[in-house]
């Protein structure tokens, strides 16, 4: 028990329960005062954002290395993946409003966005230590930026044309027509490849440095 207490894991799970819990309190309170429930749907989002995180701790705390139950799991996660960076869009919601002031709704929406951002990061980080036991590096870090690109698309299929994942069971026909439309005439449909190229990038950029900082950080302490 000492030994799981201690370890990073534990927490880093801790801190993401303290930061949902505060993140939860935010929206109540401006529930509280404001009588109005504008920013409660984050609650939600943030919900579907901790997915990715329990789907790829299950994959470590239960071991799983067979790679039919391993690719299955996957592909559920990467459903679910683009829910962890979408907060960042809920941003497009900040506006002035008479019972609050603005400044605490940035702090609402930012709180909601960093949470869901830091599950979707150390789910995404778990999923490629887990895939380093069949490929080479170069290999794994391709697939992982890869699966960043397409969660850039994911969250422009939420925001802008407001699909989810429950989607590809609830209307599979028309999600794929929409996906597969704008693969066949790319230059039809600009605004989707701006928004996943440039977000897939900055996700990039963001994943790539949170993994950096802390494997540095991790050796400086062990010398």
């Amino acid at each position: 028990m000492k030994k799981l207490v201690g370890s990073s894991r534990f927490k880093i799970s801790m801190l993401l329960v303290l930061m949902t819990a505060f993140c939860f309190s935010l929206s109540v309170f401006r529930y509280y005062i404001s009588d109005t429930k504008v920013f409660l749907f984050l609650n939600w989002n943030l919900f579907l954002a901790w997915i990715p995180l329990l789907l790829s701790s299950f994959i470590l705390a239960f071991n799983i290395r067979s790679r039919i139950s391993l690719i299955f799991i996957i592909i559920i996660w990467i459903l679910f993946f683009p829910n962890s960076p979408y907060i960042l869009t809920d941003l497009f919601h900040l506006k002035a409003r008479n019972e609050i002031p603005i400044w605490y709704d940035l702090i609402v929406i930012l709180s909601y966005a960093w949470t869901g951002l830091i599950c979707g990061f150390i789910s995404l980080n778990d999923i490629e230590q887990r895939l380093s036991y069949y490929g080479k590096k170069k290999l794994i870090t391709g697939l992982i930026i890869f699966f960043l690109f397409m969660s850039s698309f994911g969250v422009y299929l939420g925001r802008f044309l407001r699909w989810n994942s429950w989607d590809v069971l609830n209307n599979p026909f028309g999600l794929f027509s929409d996906i597969i439309v704008r693969f066949i005439y790319p230059m039809e449909y600009t605004k989707t490849w701006g928004v996943t190229v440039l977000m897939g990038l900055m996700l990039n950029f963001m994943y790539f440095t949170f993994k950096w900082a802390g494997t540095n950080g991790q050796k400086e302490l062990q010398t």
